[in-house]
Protein backbone atom coordinates (compact mmCIF):
# COMPACT_ATOMS: atom_id res chain seq x y z
CA UNK A 1 0.00 0.00 0.00
CA UNK A 2 1.18 3.55 -1.11
CA UNK A 3 2.34 6.20 1.38
CA UNK A 4 -1.03 8.31 0.76
CA UNK A 5 -2.77 5.04 0.62
CA UNK A 6 -2.22 4.65 4.28
CA UNK A 7 -2.63 7.71 5.57
CA UNK A 8 -5.91 8.26 3.67
CA UNK A 9 -7.11 4.77 5.33
CA UNK A 10 -6.07 6.81 8.99
CA UNK A 11 -8.26 9.55 8.04
CA UNK A 12 -11.03 7.60 7.20
CA UNK A 13 -10.48 5.59 10.88
CA UNK A 14 -10.64 8.62 12.93
CA UNK A 15 -7.60 10.16 13.06
CA UNK A 16 -5.73 13.01 12.70
CA UNK A 17 -4.01 12.21 9.64
CA UNK A 18 -3.58 13.96 6.24
CA UNK A 19 -0.97 15.28 3.93
CA UNK A 20 -0.21 18.65 2.55
CA UNK A 21 1.25 18.83 -0.70
CA UNK A 22 4.09 21.76 -1.69
CA UNK A 23 2.79 23.54 -4.51
CA UNK A 24 6.36 25.33 -5.90
CA UNK A 25 9.19 25.23 -8.13
CA UNK A 26 11.26 28.16 -6.22
CA UNK A 27 14.43 26.36 -5.12
CA UNK A 28 14.74 27.73 -1.30
CA UNK A 29 10.91 27.01 -0.64
CA UNK A 30 12.10 23.11 -1.86
CA UNK A 31 15.24 23.40 0.22
CA UNK A 32 13.05 24.41 3.20
CA UNK A 33 10.13 21.37 2.51
CA UNK A 34 12.74 19.05 1.92
CA UNK A 35 14.83 19.88 5.35
CA UNK A 36 11.66 19.69 7.42
CA UNK A 37 11.25 16.35 6.12
CA UNK A 38 14.00 15.63 6.61
CA UNK A 39 14.63 16.87 10.35
CA UNK A 40 10.96 14.51 10.88
CA UNK A 41 11.67 11.36 8.70
CA UNK A 42 8.49 12.33 7.32
CA UNK A 43 7.00 11.48 3.18
CA UNK A 44 6.99 14.97 1.24
CA UNK A 45 4.89 15.27 -1.27
CA UNK A 46 5.80 17.82 -3.84
CA UNK A 47 3.40 18.77 -7.18
CA UNK A 48 4.16 20.85 -10.20
CA UNK A 49 1.66 22.88 -11.55
CA UNK A 50 0.97 22.67 -15.41
CA UNK A 51 1.37 25.73 -16.10
CA UNK A 52 4.84 25.67 -14.38
CA UNK A 53 5.98 22.43 -16.16
CA UNK A 54 4.59 21.33 -18.80
CA UNK A 55 6.36 19.74 -22.31
CA UNK A 56 7.21 23.03 -23.55
CA UNK A 57 9.13 23.58 -20.25
CA UNK A 58 6.32 26.04 -18.57
CA UNK A 59 7.01 29.33 -16.88
CA UNK A 60 9.71 27.33 -15.11
CA UNK A 61 11.78 26.10 -17.99
CA UNK A 62 11.41 22.47 -16.69
CA UNK A 63 10.03 19.74 -18.55
CA UNK A 64 8.36 16.97 -16.07
CA UNK A 65 11.41 14.81 -15.80
CA UNK A 66 13.88 17.86 -15.66
CA UNK A 67 11.37 18.93 -12.06
CA UNK A 68 12.04 15.47 -11.05
CA UNK A 69 15.28 15.44 -11.66
CA UNK A 70 16.12 19.13 -9.99
CA UNK A 71 13.83 17.93 -6.50
CA UNK A 72 16.16 15.00 -6.66
CA UNK A 73 19.19 16.59 -6.88
CA UNK A 74 18.24 18.91 -4.26
CA UNK A 75 17.72 16.23 -2.08
CA UNK A 76 20.72 14.95 -2.71
CA UNK A 77 22.43 17.59 -1.67
CA UNK A 78 20.75 18.17 1.52
CA UNK A 79 20.74 14.42 2.44
CA UNK A 80 17.39 13.30 2.10
CA UNK A 81 16.43 9.96 1.51
CA UNK A 82 14.83 10.14 -1.98
CA UNK A 83 11.97 6.96 0.00
CA UNK A 84 10.35 10.26 1.32
CA UNK A 85 9.60 12.26 -2.20
CA UNK A 86 6.07 11.91 -3.41
CA UNK A 87 5.76 13.46 -6.55
CA UNK A 88 2.11 14.84 -7.97
CA UNK A 89 0.77 16.63 -10.87
CA UNK A 90 -1.49 19.72 -9.98
CA UNK A 91 -3.94 20.46 -12.57
CA UNK A 92 -2.89 18.45 -15.19
CA UNK A 93 -5.55 18.95 -17.98
CA UNK A 94 -6.09 21.53 -20.93
CA UNK A 95 -5.87 24.32 -18.47
CA UNK A 96 -2.72 26.08 -20.17
CA UNK A 97 -4.74 25.97 -23.78
CA UNK A 98 -8.23 26.91 -22.88
CA UNK A 99 -7.64 29.95 -25.53
CA UNK A 100 -7.31 26.95 -28.70
CA UNK A 101 -10.53 24.90 -29.48
CA UNK A 102 -11.31 21.68 -26.99
CA UNK A 103 -9.71 18.61 -28.97
CA UNK A 104 -6.95 20.69 -29.80
CA UNK A 105 -6.56 21.22 -26.32
CA UNK A 106 -7.39 18.20 -25.14
CA UNK A 107 -4.52 16.44 -27.40
CA UNK A 108 -1.76 18.53 -26.10
CA UNK A 109 -3.24 17.74 -22.52
CA UNK A 110 -2.79 13.71 -23.32
CA UNK A 111 0.94 14.37 -24.34
CA UNK A 112 1.20 16.55 -20.73
CA UNK A 113 -0.62 13.48 -18.89
CA UNK A 114 2.21 11.36 -20.63
CA UNK A 115 4.98 13.19 -20.26
CA UNK A 116 4.04 13.42 -16.23
CA UNK A 117 3.53 9.69 -15.69
CA UNK A 118 6.79 8.56 -17.39
CA UNK A 119 8.71 11.39 -15.54
CA UNK A 120 7.38 9.37 -12.16
CA UNK A 121 4.48 11.27 -11.27
CA UNK A 122 2.22 9.00 -9.28
CA UNK A 123 -0.04 11.49 -8.05
CA UNK A 124 -1.99 12.78 -10.79
CA UNK A 125 -5.01 15.39 -10.35
CA UNK A 126 -6.88 15.23 -13.64
CA UNK A 127 -8.36 18.86 -14.13
CA UNK A 128 -10.48 19.05 -17.09
CA UNK A 129 -13.11 21.58 -15.37
CA UNK A 130 -11.57 24.62 -17.40
CA UNK A 131 -13.98 25.38 -20.83
CA UNK A 132 -11.79 25.66 -24.16
CA UNK A 133 -12.59 28.57 -26.42
CA UNK A 134 -15.15 26.52 -28.35
CA UNK A 135 -16.94 24.93 -25.38
CA UNK A 136 -20.46 25.57 -24.52
CA UNK A 137 -20.20 27.32 -21.23
CA UNK A 138 -20.37 26.44 -18.25
CA UNK A 139 -18.55 22.88 -18.93
CA UNK A 140 -21.61 19.83 -17.49
CA UNK A 141 -20.38 17.28 -14.67
CA UNK A 142 -21.09 14.82 -17.91
CA UNK A 143 -18.22 16.69 -20.23
CA UNK A 144 -15.98 17.27 -17.61
CA UNK A 145 -15.92 13.56 -16.34
CA UNK A 146 -15.55 11.85 -20.10
CA UNK A 147 -12.26 14.31 -20.42
CA UNK A 148 -10.92 13.17 -17.28
CA UNK A 149 -11.60 9.27 -18.11
CA UNK A 150 -9.69 10.16 -21.45
CA UNK A 151 -6.65 11.67 -19.32
CA UNK A 152 -6.95 8.96 -17.19
CA UNK A 153 -6.81 5.79 -19.76
CA UNK A 154 -2.95 7.43 -20.97
CA UNK A 155 -1.86 7.82 -17.55
CA UNK A 156 -2.98 4.22 -17.33
CA UNK A 157 -0.91 3.54 -20.88
CA UNK A 158 2.01 5.01 -19.82
CA UNK A 159 2.52 3.95 -16.21
CA UNK A 160 5.25 0.99 -16.11
CA UNK A 161 5.69 -1.91 -13.58
CA UNK A 162 6.17 -1.53 -9.75
CA UNK A 163 4.78 2.43 -10.58
CA UNK A 164 1.30 3.05 -8.83
CA UNK A 165 -0.94 5.93 -9.61
CA UNK A 166 -3.57 7.22 -8.01
CA UNK A 167 -6.02 10.05 -9.32
CA UNK A 168 -7.66 13.42 -8.26
CA UNK A 169 -10.92 13.84 -9.77
CA UNK A 170 -13.69 17.02 -9.27
CA UNK A 171 -15.55 19.81 -10.90
CA UNK A 172 -15.58 22.37 -8.76
CA UNK A 173 -11.62 23.57 -8.96
CA UNK A 174 -10.57 26.77 -8.42
CA UNK A 175 -8.21 28.09 -10.67
CA UNK A 176 -4.81 27.53 -10.68
CA UNK A 177 -2.73 30.49 -9.17
CA UNK A 178 -5.55 31.81 -6.73
CA UNK A 179 -8.25 34.76 -8.00
CA UNK A 180 -8.31 38.10 -8.36
CA UNK A 181 -11.49 38.80 -6.27
CA UNK A 182 -13.07 37.29 -3.15
CA UNK A 183 -16.83 36.15 -3.97
CA UNK A 184 -19.22 38.14 -1.41
CA UNK A 185 -20.12 34.66 -0.10
CA UNK A 186 -18.22 31.61 -0.28
CA UNK A 187 -20.56 29.01 -0.66
CA UNK A 188 -19.36 24.93 -0.39
CA UNK A 189 -20.24 22.46 -2.51
CA UNK A 190 -23.57 20.98 -2.29
CA UNK A 191 -23.59 17.39 -1.20
CA UNK A 192 -26.07 16.50 -4.29
CA UNK A 193 -23.05 18.01 -6.33
CA UNK A 194 -20.62 15.74 -5.11
CA UNK A 195 -22.97 12.68 -5.42
CA UNK A 196 -23.73 13.71 -9.51
CA UNK A 197 -19.68 14.53 -9.84
CA UNK A 198 -18.84 10.66 -8.59
CA UNK A 199 -21.47 9.23 -10.27
CA UNK A 200 -20.57 10.84 -13.41
CA UNK A 201 -16.95 9.92 -13.34
CA UNK A 202 -17.57 6.44 -12.47
CA UNK A 203 -20.14 6.30 -15.50
CA UNK A 204 -17.32 8.32 -17.85
CA UNK A 205 -14.38 5.29 -16.61
CA UNK A 206 -16.46 2.23 -17.46
CA UNK A 207 -17.35 3.95 -21.16
CA UNK A 208 -13.74 4.89 -21.36
CA UNK A 209 -13.07 0.99 -20.84
CA UNK A 210 -11.55 1.45 -17.41
CA UNK A 211 -12.42 -1.00 -15.23
CA UNK A 212 -12.84 -1.26 -11.46
CA UNK A 213 -9.26 -1.78 -10.45
CA UNK A 214 -8.20 1.84 -12.33
CA UNK A 215 -11.55 3.16 -10.63
CA UNK A 216 -10.16 2.54 -7.54
CA UNK A 217 -6.93 4.17 -8.00
CA UNK A 218 -9.44 7.74 -7.67
CA UNK A 219 -8.49 8.90 -3.49
CA UNK A 220 -9.58 11.98 -3.23
CA UNK A 221 -11.93 14.78 -5.18
CA UNK A 222 -11.80 18.59 -5.24
CA UNK A 223 -14.75 20.50 -3.75
CA UNK A 224 -15.03 24.02 -2.32
CA UNK A 225 -14.75 23.85 1.81
CA UNK A 226 -15.34 27.43 2.13
CA UNK A 227 -11.30 28.53 1.99
CA UNK A 228 -10.04 31.12 -0.97
CA UNK A 229 -7.92 34.39 -0.43
CA UNK A 230 -7.20 37.10 -2.83
CA UNK A 231 -5.40 39.74 -3.25
CA UNK A 232 -6.19 41.31 -0.15
CA UNK A 233 -8.07 38.97 2.18
CA UNK A 234 -8.62 35.55 3.23
CA UNK A 235 -11.97 33.51 3.63
CA UNK A 236 -11.35 31.42 6.61
CA UNK A 237 -12.13 27.92 6.82
CA UNK A 238 -15.15 26.73 9.07
CA UNK A 239 -15.94 23.60 9.56
CA UNK A 240 -20.14 23.89 10.77
CA UNK A 241 -20.60 24.66 7.35
CA UNK A 242 -18.67 21.14 5.80
CA UNK A 243 -19.92 19.26 7.95
CA UNK A 244 -22.67 17.27 5.16
CA UNK A 245 -19.74 17.09 3.03
CA UNK A 246 -17.71 15.30 5.96
CA UNK A 247 -20.62 13.13 6.63
CA UNK A 248 -21.04 11.82 3.22
CA UNK A 249 -17.27 11.51 2.21
CA UNK A 250 -17.57 9.15 5.14
CA UNK A 251 -19.58 6.85 3.62
CA UNK A 252 -16.90 5.95 1.12
CA UNK A 253 -14.11 4.31 3.06
CA UNK A 254 -10.95 5.24 0.68
CA UNK A 255 -11.91 8.47 -0.29
CA UNK A 256 -11.45 11.92 0.82
CA UNK A 257 -11.43 15.76 -0.38
CA UNK A 258 -8.47 17.53 -1.61
CA UNK A 259 -8.62 20.93 -0.76
CA UNK A 260 -7.25 23.92 -2.75
CA UNK A 261 -6.41 27.32 -2.21
CA UNK A 262 -5.69 26.74 1.53
CA UNK A 263 -3.16 29.13 2.01
CA UNK A 264 -3.03 31.86 4.54
CA UNK A 265 -5.72 29.82 7.40
CA UNK A 266 -5.41 29.67 11.07
CA UNK A 267 -3.03 27.27 12.12
CA UNK A 268 -6.71 25.39 13.72
CA UNK A 269 -8.03 25.90 10.57
CA UNK A 270 -6.18 23.04 8.77
CA UNK A 271 -6.47 20.79 11.66
CA UNK A 272 -10.42 20.80 11.33
CA UNK A 273 -10.01 20.38 7.66
CA UNK A 274 -7.81 17.49 8.56
CA UNK A 275 -10.56 16.27 10.67
CA UNK A 276 -13.43 16.88 8.24
CA UNK A 277 -11.18 14.25 5.92
CA UNK A 278 -9.84 17.45 3.68
CA UNK A 279 -6.54 14.71 3.79
CA UNK A 280 -5.02 16.39 0.85
CA UNK A 281 -4.06 20.42 1.78
CA UNK A 282 -2.29 22.29 -1.16
CA UNK A 283 -0.31 24.79 -0.31
CA UNK A 284 2.30 27.05 -2.66
CA UNK A 285 1.50 30.72 -2.85
CA UNK A 286 1.68 31.03 1.08
CA UNK A 287 5.35 29.91 0.81
CA UNK A 288 6.59 31.91 -1.80
CA UNK A 289 4.81 35.18 0.29
CA UNK A 290 6.52 34.24 3.08
CA UNK A 291 9.78 34.08 0.84
CA UNK A 292 9.35 37.40 0.05
CA UNK A 293 8.38 38.86 3.21
CA UNK A 294 12.11 37.33 4.26
CA UNK A 295 13.80 38.50 1.60
CA UNK A 296 12.93 42.27 1.43
CA UNK A 297 12.95 42.23 4.93
CA UNK A 298 16.93 41.52 4.53
CA UNK A 299 17.24 43.77 1.90
CA UNK A 300 16.25 46.58 4.15
CA UNK A 301 19.33 44.86 6.68
CA UNK A 302 21.31 45.24 3.62
CA UNK A 303 20.90 49.15 3.01
CA UNK A 304 22.02 49.27 6.60
CA UNK A 305 25.10 47.27 6.62
CA UNK A 306 26.19 47.24 2.99
CA UNK A 307 27.75 50.47 1.13
CA UNK A 308 25.45 51.37 -1.47
CA UNK A 309 27.06 50.43 -4.62
CA UNK A 310 27.49 46.59 -2.81
CA UNK A 311 24.21 46.54 -2.23
CA UNK A 312 21.57 43.86 -4.40
CA UNK A 313 18.95 46.65 -4.55
CA UNK A 314 16.49 43.24 -4.71
CA UNK A 315 13.24 45.26 -3.61
CA UNK A 316 13.79 48.02 -6.98
CA UNK A 317 14.41 45.40 -9.41
CA UNK A 318 11.75 43.26 -8.25
CA UNK A 319 9.31 46.20 -9.15
CA UNK A 320 10.98 47.37 -12.21
CA UNK A 321 10.87 43.22 -13.51
CA UNK A 322 7.06 43.35 -13.02
CA UNK A 323 6.53 46.41 -14.42
CA UNK A 324 8.43 45.82 -17.59
CA UNK A 325 6.60 42.68 -17.66
CA UNK A 326 3.17 42.41 -16.40
CA UNK A 327 1.82 39.41 -18.32
CA UNK A 328 1.91 37.88 -14.86
CA UNK A 329 -0.12 40.22 -13.11
CA UNK A 330 -2.09 42.46 -15.19
CA UNK A 331 -4.95 39.84 -15.42
CA UNK A 332 -5.03 39.98 -11.11
CA UNK A 333 -3.99 43.32 -10.68
CA UNK A 334 -6.55 45.44 -12.75
CA UNK A 335 -6.62 48.52 -9.74
CA UNK A 336 -4.22 51.34 -10.63
CA UNK A 337 -4.15 52.48 -7.28
CA UNK A 338 -3.69 49.23 -5.38
CA UNK A 339 -1.27 48.84 -7.77
CA UNK A 340 0.79 50.70 -5.34
CA UNK A 341 1.20 47.83 -2.99
CA UNK A 342 -0.51 44.85 -4.81
CA UNK A 343 2.45 44.28 -7.14
CA UNK A 344 5.07 43.75 -3.96
CA UNK A 345 2.56 42.59 -1.03
CA UNK A 346 -0.60 40.95 -2.33
CA UNK A 347 -1.65 37.44 -1.21
CA UNK A 348 -2.17 36.28 -4.79
CA UNK A 349 1.87 36.83 -4.86
CA UNK A 350 2.06 37.05 -8.39
CA UNK A 351 5.89 38.01 -7.90
CA UNK A 352 6.46 34.51 -7.46
CA UNK A 353 6.43 34.58 -11.04
CA UNK A 354 9.92 36.81 -11.94
CA UNK A 355 12.01 35.09 -8.92
CA UNK A 356 13.24 32.98 -11.93
CA UNK A 357 14.49 35.93 -13.34
CA UNK A 358 15.88 37.56 -10.11
CA UNK A 359 18.42 34.30 -8.66
CA UNK A 360 21.74 37.08 -9.45
CA UNK A 361 19.68 39.13 -7.13
CA UNK A 362 18.92 37.09 -4.76
CA UNK A 363 22.05 35.29 -4.54
CA UNK A 364 23.85 38.48 -4.22
CA UNK A 365 21.42 39.51 -1.11
CA UNK A 366 22.55 36.28 0.54
CA UNK A 367 26.01 36.66 -0.08
CA UNK A 368 26.18 40.10 1.15
CA UNK A 369 24.71 39.24 4.52
CA UNK A 370 26.38 35.44 4.42
CA UNK A 371 28.11 37.19 7.82
CA UNK A 372 26.74 36.88 11.31
CA UNK A 373 23.45 39.86 11.38
CA UNK A 374 23.68 42.03 14.28
CA UNK A 375 20.59 40.61 16.74
CA UNK A 376 18.80 43.99 16.25
CA UNK A 377 18.49 44.32 12.97
CA UNK A 378 16.94 41.06 13.08
CA UNK A 379 14.69 41.67 15.88
CA UNK A 380 13.50 45.23 13.86
CA UNK A 381 12.61 43.07 10.97
CA UNK A 382 12.29 39.46 11.34
CA UNK A 383 11.05 39.55 15.10
CA UNK A 384 10.22 35.43 14.84
CA UNK A 385 13.61 34.74 13.70
CA UNK A 386 15.17 36.82 16.49
CA UNK A 387 13.17 34.87 19.06
CA UNK A 388 14.70 31.94 17.46
CA UNK A 389 18.60 33.03 17.22
CA UNK A 390 18.12 34.28 20.57
CA UNK A 391 17.05 30.74 21.97
CA UNK A 392 20.34 29.30 20.14
CA UNK A 393 18.03 27.30 17.50
CA UNK A 394 19.09 29.31 14.83
CA UNK A 395 21.98 30.77 13.32
CA UNK A 396 21.62 34.89 12.41
CA UNK A 397 22.42 34.37 8.83
CA UNK A 398 20.64 34.87 5.79
CA UNK A 399 20.10 32.15 4.30
CA UNK A 400 19.30 30.47 7.90
CA UNK A 401 16.61 33.26 8.45
CA UNK A 402 15.18 32.12 4.65
CA UNK A 403 14.46 28.44 5.35
CA UNK A 404 13.30 29.51 8.75
CA UNK A 405 10.76 32.00 7.49
CA UNK A 406 9.21 29.85 4.87
CA UNK A 407 8.86 26.66 7.71
CA UNK A 408 7.04 28.55 9.31
CA UNK A 409 4.23 28.11 6.83
CA UNK A 410 4.95 24.26 6.60
CA UNK A 411 5.07 23.75 10.43
CA UNK A 412 1.42 24.75 10.81
CA UNK A 413 0.48 22.23 7.75
CA UNK A 414 2.99 19.55 9.43
CA UNK A 415 1.42 19.50 12.53
CA UNK A 416 -2.33 19.47 11.56
CA UNK A 417 -1.56 16.68 9.26
CA UNK A 418 0.49 14.41 11.56
CA UNK A 419 2.66 12.91 9.29
CA UNK A 420 4.15 9.09 10.46
CA UNK A 421 8.03 9.26 10.50
CA UNK A 422 8.84 6.52 7.87
CA UNK A 423 11.44 3.69 8.56
CA UNK A 424 15.11 5.03 7.83
CA UNK A 425 16.77 2.80 4.85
Amino acid sequence: MSVINTIIDANKAGQQAGIFAVCSAQPLVLQAALLQAKANSTPLLIEATANQVNQFGGYTGMKPKDFIGFVKSLAFELGVNQSQLLFGGDHLGPVVWCKQNAEAAMQLAETLIAEYVEAGFTKIHLDTSMACIDDVVPLTDEVIAERAARLCAVAEAHCVPGQTLCYVIGTEVPAPGGVSEMEAELAVTPVSAIEHTLNCHRHAFTAAGLGEEVWQKVIALVVQPGVEFDNSQVHLFEPAATKTQSEFIRTYPRLVFEAHSTDYQLAEGYQALVQQHFAILKVGPQLTFALREVLFALSHIENVLCEPEQCSNLRQSCFELMRDNPKYWQGFYADTEALKWQLGFSFSDRIRYYWPSLQAKVECLLNNLAGTIPLPLISQYLPNQYAAVLAGKLAPKARELVLHKITEVLADYAAACQLPAMKSH
